[in-house]
């Protein structure tokens, strides 16, 4: 029998929460010195503040801004409750707010959602990715709600820790296929099935 989507978030989320602080430092610093090398001088990268038990630090993004990279990070808003496409905001180091959802956020001005279509790598939070590129997220549907405007060539990167890269898991029709997964010990790791 598979296991449903509510039954792989709440394995790993406990899974996370148990990890140690120094196990997160390690894998942070580790990611930190993988995410330096995902976008060459000039291009744009849409990412995210890892917050609570995600894997990841502010560090990686400072190392985008480091290698001359634009980083744009994620404005999450809803209209009466429904999720809206994430909007964008440039990354400022010391400059991020607090926001909805327990999340920290860039000031405004902000861009608008299809501002996406820049960017050349798309570093997106998951709790899991299979081999596939199925990605496992929180369930509220930002992501799905905006990776469709992506650009085709961009690479769409799931960042998981190394036992969240798994060899199956449930999905769904609207489901945007991730290109690449990015994990402390395995570095950028490409998946299986391309983007349609």
């Amino acid at each position: 029998m598979q296991e449903t989507k509510t039954e792989w978030r709440t394995a790993i989320l406990s899974a996370r929460r148990s990890t140690s602080t120094d196990q997160r430092r390690t894998e942070s610093e580790a990611l930190r010195d993988h995410v330096g090398g995902l976008a060459q001088s000039g291009q744009t990268v849409c990412a995210y503040v890892p917050v609570g038990s995600e894997p990841g630090s502010i560090a990686m993004l400072d190392a985008l801004v480091a290698a001359g990279a634009t980083v744009l990070l994620p404005v999450a808003r809803t209209d009466a409750g429904t999720p809206l496409p994430l909007s964008w905001g440039e990354y400022r180091a010391g400059q991020l707010v607090d926001a909805g959802f327990g999340l920290r956020e860039p000031q405004a001005p902000w861009l608008p959602p299809d501002a996406i279509g820049a960017a050349a790598v798309v570093v997106i939070p998951a709790l899991a990715v299979d081999r596939a590129g199925t990605r496992l997220g929180r369930g509220a549907g930002f992501y799905d709600r905006t990776l469709t405007l992506a650009a085709p060539s961009a690479r769409l990167i799931a960042l998981v820790r190394d036992d969240e890269l798994v060899d199956h898991l449930p999905g769904e029709a609207h489901d945007v296929r991730m290109t690449h997964a990015l994990t402390p010990g395995h570095g950028l790791v490409e998946l299986g099935l391309a983007r349609e």
